[in-house]
């Protein structure tokens, strides 16, 4: 039986590539100046122990470089952790580390103040990067970091201020950390929690830090049968939302049925009460596995701090995944939302690899949807036959939340390589304003930026 989930779309790519003035099909908008970034695992080998799990495998960090109409490079390279280093043949890069960790980041890559970093979550450090990908090496932004980062952050428009919440099998607690425009952090404060719960994402609001304590935790049984990822549903911690209060003051802790979130769409508040778009599904990583829990749904809760009361709603019962707004918005009341459809792995690879362990139930489709929450409406839009399209990034043009454009790279079997394709946002399901033919294949991988010049 096949123990690795890198098949099919997900099957790594073996080499770095670079190429300069990339052919393109339609026009590139002359705002757009800057990189489209996106991180994913990519082992160096599939024999390597991290290849067993989609969750550990080495990143790689894809980028295009748009300016004045042109698309001028594509790189990808690998996140140069010790071992990666190492293992292609080149030295160590500096940094500290935490807890004895050093992974290469494979789950986001974002920037902060004209810096660029790969990030991941439970306890490591996120390494930086340099324009052209280059690994710089480890993190901790001068000495501000008592402990790991985070996979995902949120910025409040206002202030510039970088949002993060870290999580560690080893602590006691979970770690609400702001960071300043500058790069320096400013903040951090330590929140009591039992069991070790995993964290992926949070949300944000004008007024709270929102938390996520779900039933997912961190496993000893599991980490003793040698489990890559030894977390697992437990139906003994239960589940509920925190409101941390970002001018401080303790968590109000509100119970919320069972279940798992990976990512939030946005959060808001509304008048006393507070309002949460997530993706959500039923269960996740029983018997520590990916594959089994149920579909995601787009949901929305609606929380009452005066009477500790969850409202749910379903806003879109299609299975579907990494959700993204107008940043601009973020903690504030938005209309619409992007979201990449899913479906079951079968339909992503062949029939002989459908008993792959370890793989999550559903995988990227062809096809992404466009939210209208106010008026509770979707567009969707296809891509062709075959064709697999990663998480959707918003970049926006003008002043309208959805002003601007939706890029995501998109597998074209046709070529067996992938575009970046840039379709206008108020035009969704018309003729893409601009594809970049990229000169590889871009695997299956987790999340991205666009980090303007």
């Amino acid at each position: 039986m096949t123990t690795t989930p890198y098949r099919g779309g997900f099957a790594p790519v073996a080499e770095e590539i670079t190429a300069f003035d990339l052919e393109v099909t339609g026009r590139i908008p002359a705002e757009l100046a800057g990189r489209f970034l996106r991180n994913g695992p990519n082992p160096l080998s599939l024999d390597d122990p991290g290849a067993s799990h989609l969750f550990m495998g080495d990143g790689m960090v894809h980028g295009v470089r748009l300016r004045d109409g042109r698309a001028e490079w594509y790189r990808n390279r690998w996140v140069r952790s010790d071992e990666v280093a190492r293992r292609l043949g080149e030295p160590a890069r500096p940094g500290p580390t935490h807890g004895g960790m050093d992974f290469a980041a494979n789950t986001h890559v974002i920037g902060l103040a004209g810096r660029t970093f790969a990030t991941v979550e439970a306890g490591a450090l996120p390494y930086e990067l340099s324009y052209e990908l280059d690994t710089v090496g480890r993190c901790d932004f001068g000495g501000g970091l008592p402990g790991g980062f985070a996979a995902h952050t949120h910025a409040d428009p206002a202030t510039g201020e970088l949002h993060a919440v870290a999580y560690f099998f080893g602590w006691d607690h979970h770690q609400h950390l702001v960071l300043g425009p500058d790069g320096t952090v400013r903040q951090v404060r330590d929140i009591p929690i039992a069991d070790a719960p995993m964290l992926h994402d949070f949300a944000l609001t004008e007024r709270y830090v929102v938390l996520y304590d779900l039933p997912v935790t961190f496993s000893a049984e599991h980490a003793e049968k040698g489990a890559p990822l030894p977390y697992a549903w437990n139906e003994d911690h239960g589940a509920r939302l925190g409101l941390l209060p970002r001018d401080g003051g303790e968590v109000r802790w509100l119970d919320v049925e069972p279940c798992w979130v990976f990512h939030t769409l946005n959060a808001y508040d509304d008048g006393d009460e507070v309002v949460v778009d997530v993706v959500r599904y039923p269960k996740r990583f029983v018997d520590a596995r990916l594959d089994l829990g149920g579909i995601p749904t787009l949901d929305r809760w609606r929380l009452d701090p005066a009477t500790g009361k969850v409202t749910a709603t379903r806003l879109d019962d299609r299975a579907q995944e990494f959700p993204r707004i107008d940043e601009r918005r973020t903690g504030r009341p938005h209309r619409y939302g992007y979201t990449a459809v899913a479906r079951d792995i079968n339909d992503v690879v062949s029939p002989a690899e459908t008993e792959l362990e370890d793989l999550p139930d559903e995988a990227f489709d062809n096809t992404l949807i466009k939210h209208d929450l106010v008026r509770g409406t979707q567009e969707t839009r296809r891509f062709g036959r075959g064709a697999y399209v990663g998480e959707p990034v918003f970049v926006p043009a003008g002043e309208a939340e959805d002003d601007g454009y939706v890029m995501t790279f998109v597998n074209n079997p046709d070529r067996g390589a992938a575009d970046l394709v840039i379709v206008s946002a108020q035009d969704f399901t018309g003729a893409p304003v601009a594809t970049v033919h990229l000169p590889a294949r871009v695997p299956l991988g987790f999340h991205g930026s666009w980090l303007a010049d």
